[in-house]
This record gives C-alpha cells, structure tokens and sequence, in this order.
C-alpha cells in the first residue's frame, strides 16, 4: 500500500555544550539515528545547535567559525545514508558577515542554507552585535571548504513529490508577517523552525499559540524545536521546547527542560494539507503577495515509510475528546441554534413554534433549543406547540417520554394519532396496509408533516424541522415528509453529536426538572417507529440496522466532505479509527451504503428547509455543498 502522502516527521533537542563542536555533533548524530529507527523523513534542530546558541562574543572568533564548517562536513558526511532531510543549526561566514543559519542537508550534501530574517535586539536579545539579517538574500550561492555552489536565500524550498519544505529560524515567527507565510504560499506544506528560544512565566503558552495559529494560517504543518537546558544560564534560561502542529493542531509536543538528548515524531497527513489549500480560494488569492520568486530545490527519498502509523484518527471527528471543551463546544453550538431560531422568529414576527414530538434525540434537541429561544425573546413556553403523533410502532417508552417532556416544559402539548388518517390514506391510493413496505412507511411521514403544517396555518407559527446533519447526509427522510419545516434547527449537528448535546443539556442548563427524562431519551434506540411492534409491544425497527451505525457514517461523512479524501483513504482511517470495533469486511461494507445513499440522496439535500451551520460541515444548496442530483457514483465505489 502507498504512503497516501503520509510522512514522519521529527523535532529534537540534543544535549549541548557551548561552544564544544564534537560534542554538540555526537548529540546531534544520535538524534538523528532516533529519528530514523522511528522511520522520520525530517529532523528539525535548534538554531545553532552545531556551536550551541548562546556562544555570544565567541561567533566573532575565527576558529569557531573554522571548527563549524568541519562539524558540517562531518554532519554531511554522517547523512549519507539516512534518507532523511536534515535542519541543522550553525552560523554562515560570508563577506565579513556572520548569518544564522539553517542548513538543510540530504543524504551526503547541503541542499540549501537559508538565513534568520529578523535579528531581534531588545529585552534579554542582544544578536545584532553577532548576526546581520538575511531576510533581503535572494538566489545567492555559497562556497564552503568542502562544497561549492550551495543555494544561500529566504526564498528556497525543497521538494519531495508532493511534499515541500521550508524553514524558518526562531524570531521569524514573531514577526509581523513571518516568511513561513510566503514559504506557504509559494507551496511549502511543512515548516520547520530552528529557534532559541528562552523561557519566562507563560512564554510556552504563547509560544504554542504562535505554532498552532502558524501552522493554521498556512494550513501546513509547523515543527518547531527549541534549545535546551545546557545552553548559558547566564541571564536566562532554555526549556527544549518540541511542537509538531499541523493545520491549527498539536499533533506532539515534549515535557520540556529534559536534560537528556530528546527526539519526538508525528505522522502528519500532507495529502490533507493539499485538499485543503485547494479548497480555500483565499489561500490560493493570496500568493500574489509573496516578494520573492521561490527557487524549488528537488531531491527524493527513496522510501515512503512512515514506521507504525500511530497518528491518532478520532473515531468520533465531530466531538472532541476532552470533556471540558466538548462541553464548551456543545454550549457554543446550543447558542448559535438558539440565536439563529430567534432571528428567524423575530423576522417572520411569528411568535409561535410548532414541532412534532417522539421521543427521540433529534426532536428532543429542537425542542430544547425552541425553549431556550422563548426564553431569550421573552415570550411564553404555551407559544411552543407541541405536537406528539403516535401510529403503528410508536412504543410506550417514546410515547411517555414525549409527553411528560412537553407537560413539564409547559408547552402546548397536543396529540393526534395518525393510525386512521393513514388506514384511510391507504385506501384512497388503494394500498394494502399489510404490506410494510416504503409506501406504508412514508405516508405516514407526510401525514404528520401535514398535521403540523396545517397547525402552524391556522395558529400562526414556525414548523420547526428535527432531523439531523447524518440523515441528510444519508437522506434517511422522506421526500415532503419529515425532509421538509420551515425552519431547521438541527440540519447542520451529526449525529454522534446530537447525543452529547442533550446531555449537556441536562446537565448544564435549566432543564434540571427533565433531566430524568432527557437521560432515557439518550438511552433509546434510535428509530423512526413507522413498522407495527412486535408481539410484546416492542421495538422491530431500529435505524442502525438497516443503514448502518451513525459512528461509521459520520466519519464517513466528515472526511468526504471536510477533507475531500478518497474511499480508499477513509477506509484506511476507519480501519485505525475503529479497529477495537469493527472489522475491515463492516467498514467496508457500510461506506459503500453512504457512498451510494450520499450521490443518490442528493436531490432531497437540493430542496432542503433553512437551517444554521454550526461546524465545519454543512450540506445546504445554499452554502457549503454543491453537487449535482444525477452525478454517478461509480468512480468512488471502484476503489471499494
């Protein structure tokens, strides 16, 4: 199987002593072996990890720069075989100017040697008395005693198939307009930073913001790795610090002042990176800003082998893991539905609600939001109409908890059983009720949608839809039945979310008088209850049973659509993401179901009701998602 424009990638800190160039080149050597027994294609060093950062007046000695340019040919000549690009930190002497620089060696050579653009010279900096800034070197060539004709600039990048790399040195970072951005730009999909970078009280904290937004702006993966403890502490103090962040996120990151030689690696996902700056007309806008033409420097390596894949793949991409921001993202999301349902309640000046009641998670959500929106516009809880519709195989359990839910909300609550209107719809198209095939499933769905369209006409209110992001994604609706309200609440929350959104609910709202009910609810299987019950009165149709369980299909549905990736590659993750779960044959099997029900459901998804987007993933004609209703899928399935 290929690399899928997978690629290790590796930050490290080696054990140095100032001014000692063996020394530093031994530690340096043995991160580079931890690095490839990891199978890493990359290893970012500190700045001037070759001569350690904090030589001060010594840069200035002749024999120190004299000494370096053997470390690096010692550096070069140990690179050989290591199919491995190589950062590494050391100072340039070139026409009485000394520069910082990084210099980046593959497998015998130098490639390239890029110069520190921004000298910093205030509070504890002082590097202007040693270093002159390279952010104006463009196209240069270099000789050093052991290779000539080494590209010398800010502006070089260095290609591996799809990857590019490009780097920057510490204070780059900071400034105002760092050149990793016009390295981004120009087509660089990973970044490495050399720095120094000395540590104050809650310095790290920015210091990782920087990476993550950096890397975010970019869309690339960001890799930055600080000098440690073993530089002077003099005045200040170094901590190691290790980051590998890849489009706004930490993938790994070190406990910092280690004292020891300290490797970490990541698996970051290139191909990812790409499909998203393709999609992002502002990124591909703004490379007409970039100064410099870039100069692209090729190489290859002669392997794709990223080790064991240990890049975490969340089986649950919609929530996030951590309880604390899970719990701040589902109050976020509550907002901007309540927000939303208000604007489009003040706009129409309708002061009343309606929602069809069952029981479930998906109506029990807009519901909740509808309350919480009565709240914030002042109005009364009986302006929510509330209407529970039993038929064939509606269960006790539904049933009760619909209407204890809307009695002790203080809604209007009304219920209207569709079992006779349905027995007559059946005999005016002449269908024979026996029979529980489409046809008897969804006439009832369009009958209680027209109770509640009807209810909404003659008292003068909203038709609030309750179906989900996974069922319009999967079209689980039916057409002009529940697919269709006059306002949508939840169109844009999946599936595996909505359960988490109900609990927070119920446990961090003012609901603590439902919180009983709202706990079984997350407890019932989820069903659209349109199949008669069984002889004990119990549930025979249960929705995960026949399309498929939601944890697959919104996985399935948010690499498709947020990262563009191909079915051979989100079975791939899904086989990582769920390996504990289901076996490959399932995998396999369910995403060929939501391919299929994805390219044939699209003309419900055309003519879907207004809705809020509230993640990253949306399915509105009018907004994220555009397709056609008649497109094939075939070419998809093909890779299944």
């Amino acid at each position: 199987m290929s690399s899928m424009n997978f690629i290790r990638v590796a930050s490290a800190c080696p054990v140095t002593q100032i001014a000692d160039i063996d020394f530093n080149l031994k530690s340096i050597k043995g991160c580079i072996d931890e690095a490839a027994g990891k199978k890493a294609k990359l290893i970012v060093f500190p700045e001037l990890s070759l001569t350690s950062y904090t030589c001060a007046d010594l840069f200035l000695q002749q024999l120190l720069l004299d000494e370096t340019n053997r470390g690096l040919e010692a550096l070069c000549a140990y690179s050989v075989d290591k199919d491995m690009l190589i950062a590494a930190g050391a100072p340039l002497n070139l026409r009485t100017r000394i520069y910082n620089c990084a210099y980046i060696i593959f497998e015998g050579k130098i490639l390239g040697i890029i110069p520190k653009s921004y000298i910093p010279n205030y509070e504890e900096f002082y590097e202007q008395r040693w270093f002159a800034s390279g952010k104006d070197v463009i196209n240069e060539k270099v000789d050093l005693p052991f290779q000539k004709d080494i590209p010398f600039g800010v502006n070089l990048l260095f290609q591996s198939g799809k990857t590019v790399f490009g780097f920057e040195i510490c204070e780059d970072l900071w400034s105002v307009v760092p050149p990793s951005s016009y390295l981004s730009l120009s087509g660089a999909n990973i970044i490495g930073n050399l720095s120094a970078s000395p540590e104050v009280v809650s310095k790290s904290d920015y210091r990782r913001q920087l990476v993550e937004s950096q890397s975010a702006r970019c869309m690339a993966s960001y890799i930055f790795a600080g000098t440690g403890v073993y530089e002077s502490t003099t005045d200040v103090v170094f901590d190691g610090d290790l980051l590998i962040s890849e489009n706004g996120h930490i993938l790994q990151a070190n406990e910092r002042f280690q004292r020891e030689n300290e490797v970490i690696t990541a698996i970051t996902d290139v191909e990812r990176l790409n499909l998203q700056r393709m999609k992002n007309t502002s990124f591909r806008a703004a490379a007409t800003i970039v100064p410099w033409e870039v100069q692209k420097i090729a190489f290859s390596f002669k392997s794709e082998d990223y080790g064991a894949f240990d890049r975490n793949v969340p089986r649950y991409p919609f929530v996030p893991a951590d309880e604390t921001q899970r719990a701040r993202r589902c109050r976020e999301i509550f907002n901007i539905q309540t927000a939303a349902l208000a604007k489009r309640i003040e706009h129409t000046g309708l002061k009343k609600a309606v929602i069809g009641i069952s029981g479930g998670l998906d109506s029990t959500l807009a519901l909740l939001v509808i309350v919480k929106t009565m709240e914030k516009l002042k109005l009364s809880r009986e302006n929510m109409i509330t209407v529970t519709m039993p038929g064939f195989g509606t269960t006790d359990r539904t049933y009760n908890n619909a209407v204890t839910l809307c009695r002790k909300l203080g809604a209007d609550f009304r219920e209207i059983n569709i079992a006779a209107a349905s027995l007559q719809h059946f005999k005016d198209i002449g269908h024979d009720p026996e029979i529980h095939d489409v046809t008897y499933e969804n006439a009832q769905a369009r009958e209680r949608t027209q109770i509640l369209m009807d209810i909404a006409n003659k008292e003068g209110g909203l038709v609030i839809g309750t179906g989900d992001l996974s069922e319009v994604a999967l079209g689980w609706s039916t057409y002009n039945g529940d697919h269709m309200s006059m306002y949508a609440v939840n169109s844009s929350v999946p599936k595996t979310l909505v359960r988490y959104l109900v609990g927070y609910v119920a446990q961090d709202e003012t609901f603590s008088a439902i919180s009983k009910i709202l706990t079984d609810i997350l407890d019932t299987p989820v069903t659209p209850e349109l199949l008669p019950k069984d002889g004990e009165g119990k549930l025979v149709q249960k929705t995960e049973d026949i399309i498929g369980p939601y944890d697959l299909h919104d996985f399935f549905l948010y690499y498709f659509v947020r990262s563009e990736f191909t079915p051979e590659r989100i079975l791939f993750l899904a086989k990582n993401a769920f390996q504990d779960t289901y076996d490959e044959k399932t995998i396999r099997k369910w995403l060929k179901v939501f391919i299929k029900r994805f390219f044939t459901q699209q003309f419900k998804r055309s003519a879907i009701p207004d809705g809020p987007k509230v993640g990253t993933v949306s399915l509105s004609p009018r907004g994220d998602w555009r397709m056609p209703s008649d497109a094939a899928y075939h070419l998809w399935l093909k890779q299944l």
